[in-house]
């Protein structure tokens, strides 16, 4: 399952934000992946996270696997857009 979302938050330019996307990532069994232009990182990756280089308006994918795949990127979008 994936979702187009738009990042709505200036909380990602700060890093104790994007440890809290990394453990949200983190409660979901399934790969969760976040793909920004031509960049595709693991979503439980801090480095791949910080990384990514997240602004504020950018459109990025959330996909996601398993069982609780529905949840994982609702939870992303929802963090993303406080």
């Amino acid at each position: 399952m994936k979702k187009e979302i738009t990042v709505n938050s200036n909380l990602v330019f700060e890093a104790r934000p994007l440890a809290e996307l990394v453990a949200l990532a983190g409660n979901y069994s399934g790969k969760i992946t976040i793909t920004m232009d031509d960049k595709i990182i693991n979503a439980k990756s801090i480095m791949g996270v910080m990384g990514l280089g997240l602004d504020m308006g950018k459109k990025i994918v959330v996909e996601a696997d398993g069982e609780d795949a529905k949840e994982a990127i609702e939870a992303i979008e929802n963090f993303l857009s406080k």
